[in-house]
C-alpha cells in the first residue's frame, strides 16, 4: 500500500481536488487501521525519530513502561528523559549509538507490583540510513514465574528419585545409634555417675535427634502425599495457629495482626498439612524480624480464589535468594535444613493452589497463597434414550 501512496504523491500536482480528498480519506483509514492494530497488541511498541524523540507509542507501551509525563508532552523530549532515572542510561546509550539490543531484562515497579520486562531495540533503516528506532516491550513476569515453577517441579522430581532410598538407609542406623546411646548413658550412670559424661551424652542425643528430624522432613518431602481433604473454613485454622504461637511472638517483640474476612467461603483442605504451612511461614517471619516488628496474616476471597497473605516487616530477601527459596536444601540459616519452604510449596501444590513471594532487602516479605474455593459439583439430569418421546401436535 505504501507504494501506491508514493506514486500518488509523485503525481500530486495533476490530481483534482476530489482525487486529493479521496487520497486523504484513504490514507486516514490506513492510519486508523494501523493504530488499531498497534493498540491491540499485548506488547509495547515505541517509535522514535532520528533525534530520539517519541513519535508513536501504543497503549501497552504506556501501560508497561512508566514514562512519567502527560500524554501531550510525551513527544517533546528524547525518550531517555521520559523514563525513570535508573533506566535512562540504558536508553540513552542504546539510542545514541544506534545499537541493536535483544531481550534486555528490566525490572519495573508498577501499581505496587514488580514486573519483569524484556526490552528490545531495533534501529529503523531507510535507504541505508538510520532514521529512528523501534523499542519493543514485552512483559515476561508470568513467563519467568512459570519457568521457576517448572524448575521447582523438576527439582522435587529429582529429589524424589534420589532421596527415598538414601533416607531409609540413614534412618535405620540412626535408630540403632540412639538406642545404644541411651543404654550406654544408663550404664554410665549406674557404674560411675559423672556430670561431664552426662553432658557429652546429652550433646550426642541432641545431634542424633536433629539428624532424625532432617531425615523425617526429607522423607516427607519426597513421598507422595495422601491428603485428607475436607470442606473447611481457613479462618479457624489460622486463628488456632496464631493463638498457639502468639506468646512466642510477643516474647520476640512481634505484634501479630489478623485480617480475616468473616464471609470467607470454604475450601477443600487437609487441616494438619495447612497448619504446618502456616507454622513454617510464621516461624520464617519471626526469624526475619530479630528486633521485632509487625506480622500481618490476611485472608480474603478474590476471583473465586482464597487469598492468604503472610506479611512481615523484617529484613527481607535479596533478589538473588528470592529465586531459590523454594528449592530443596537452600537456606540462609546456620542450622536450617533447607526443606521447610520446599514442604510448604509441595503442600500448597497438592491442594491445587499456588504460592508466591514478594520481598526486597530491608523492606519485609509477603508470602501469598492462592487456594481454589470449594464448589459443590453439579449433577446433570441423565438423559434416558429409551424413554418414549411425546409427540407435539
Amino acid at each position: 500500500m505504501s507504494g501506491f501512496y508514493r506514486r500518488a504523491l509523485s503525481k500530486i500536482e495533476r490530481l483534482t481536488a476530489e482525487q486529493c480528498r479521496e487520497l486523504i480519506v484513504s490514507a486516514s483509514g490506513e492510519i486508523f487501521r494501523l493504530e488499531t492494530v498497534l493498540n491491540s497488541l499485548p506488547s509495547g511498541i515505541l517509535v522514535c525519530n532520528e533525534k530520539h524523540f517519541l513519535i508513536t507509542a501504543n497503549k501497552s507501551a504506556l501501560r508497561l513502561l512508566p514514562l512519567g509525563q502527560s500524554e501531550s508532552s510525551l513527544y517533546r523530549e528524547p525518550l531517555w528523559q521520559l523514563v525513570p532515572e535508573q533506566y535512562a542510561v540504558f536508553f540513552k546509550q542504546t539510542l545514541q549509538n544506534g545499537d541493536r539490543v535483544l531481550e534486555h531484562e528490566m525490572e519495573i515497579e508498577s501499581q505496587g507490583h514488580n514486573r519483569l520486562l524484556s526490552i528490545s531495540v531495533y534501529p529503523l533503516v531507510d535507504r541505508k540510513r538510520i532514521t529512528g528506532s523501534l523499542v519493543y516491550i514485552e512483559d515476561i513476569t508470568e513467563k519467568r514465574n512459570r519457568e521457576i515453577q517448572l524448575r521447582r517441579a523438576e527439582n522435587l522430581a529429582s529429589l524424589t528419585t534420589l532421596a527415598a532410598g538414601v533416607a531409609h538407609e540413614i534412618k535405620n542406623p540412626l535408630g540403632s545409634i540412639s538406642i545404644h546411646l541411651q543404654l550406654l548413658q544408663k550404664s554410665a550412670k549406674i557404674e560411675q555417675p559423672n556430670a561431664l559424661i552426662d553432658k557429652y551424652f546429652g550433646i550426642l542425643n541432641e545431634e542424633v535427634d536433629r539428624l532424625n528430624r532432617i531425615v523425617v522432613d526429607f522423607l516427607f518431602a519426597v513421598r507422595p502425599m495422601t491428603l485428607d481433604l475436607r470442606k473447611e473454613n481457613i479462618n479457624p485454622i489460622i486463628t488456632e495457629i496464631a493463638e498457639f504461637i502468639k506468646t512466642e511472638l510477643e516474647q520476640s517483640n512481634i505484634h501479630l495482626l489478623l485480617e480475616l474476612d468473616e464471609k470467607l467461603p470454604p475450601a477443600l483442605i487437609d487441616e494438619r498439612c495447612m497448619k504446618q504451612v502456616f507454622l513454617n511461614l510464621i516461624k520464617n517471619a519471626k526469624s526475619a524480624m530479630p528486633t521485632g516488628g509487625l506480622l500481618t496474616i490476611a485472608a480474603m476471597e478474590a476471583d473465586n480464589e482464597i487469598r492468604i497473605s503472610i506479611c512481615d516487616t523484617g529484613i527481607g530477601i535479596s533478589e538473588e535468594n528470592l529465586k531459590k527459596i523454594f528449592e530443596p536444601y537452600f537456606t540462609t540459616r546456620d542450622n536450617g535444613t533447607g526443606l521447610g519452604l520446599t514442604l510448604v510449596y509441595k503442600i500448597i501444590r497438592e491442594h491445587q493452589g499456588e504460592i508466591s513471594v514478594e520481598s526486597r532487602e530491608g523492606g519485609g516479605t509477603n508470602f501469598e497463597i492462592l487456594l481454589p474455593v470449594y464448589r459443590k459439583e453439579r449433577r446433570m439430569i441423565a438423559y434416558n434414550s429409551s424413554e418414549q418421546k411425546t409427540e407435539l401436535k
